[in-house]
């Protein structure tokens, strides 16, 4: 299961933040051979080893997060986890944004045919600065982390499907 990088659906909450305010956004699907739902999803994502190395990372700067919070958050029943808060939730779809509010993470738990699953994970980022002609302007730091986010984002949702399939 490797997970392919792919334009957002059209009419997505990704999507539509990418139209109106985004600099950036890029999305990676994996398809999963059986039905899972968004909340089941989402909780195999901030519950992965890999994700908690992030989220012990993020305590050690005030920003503690547990596994009851990521369970809360994926069934609606939380609003927070670590740097992330809930922004939207629209039937298969989450998008979460983070305490600076520059960026964005997003998830999809599609219905495919056969009982399968099309498992979505995409991030967005809003410019703070723009040109004097309106366009974003993405900064050094910003383009010296984007191979590295490219690839963590693929061994995130590869980690959360290898949690699924558990």
């Amino acid at each position: 299961m490797t997970p392919l990088e792919t334009p957002p659906p059209p009419g997505s909450l990704l999507a539509r933040l990418a139209k109106e305010r985004c600099a950036f956004a890029d999305a990676y699907t994996l398809s999963f051979p059986r039905t899972v739902g968004l909340a089941e999803f989402v909780e195999a994502f901030y519950t992965t080893r890999l994700f908690k190395l992030e989220r012990a990372l993020l305590a050690l700067f005030g920003k503690p997060s547990s596994d009851a919070m990521a369970r809360a958050v994926a069934r609606g029943e939380g609003q927070r986890i670590a740097v992330w808060t809930v922004q939207a939730r629209e039937g298969d779809e989450l998008l979460m944004h983070e305490d600076s509010g520059a960026t964005r993470s997003w998830f999809k738990a599609q219905a495919g045919e056969g009982g399968g699953t099309t498992l979505w994970f995409g991030s967005a980022v809003v410019p703070r600065q723009r040109q004097a002609n309106g366009e974003a302007r993405m900064g050094a730091v910003f383009h010296a982390l984007l191979g590295f986010h490219r690839w963590y984002s693929r061994a995130l949702l590869a980690a959360a499907a290898r949690r699924l399939a558990r």
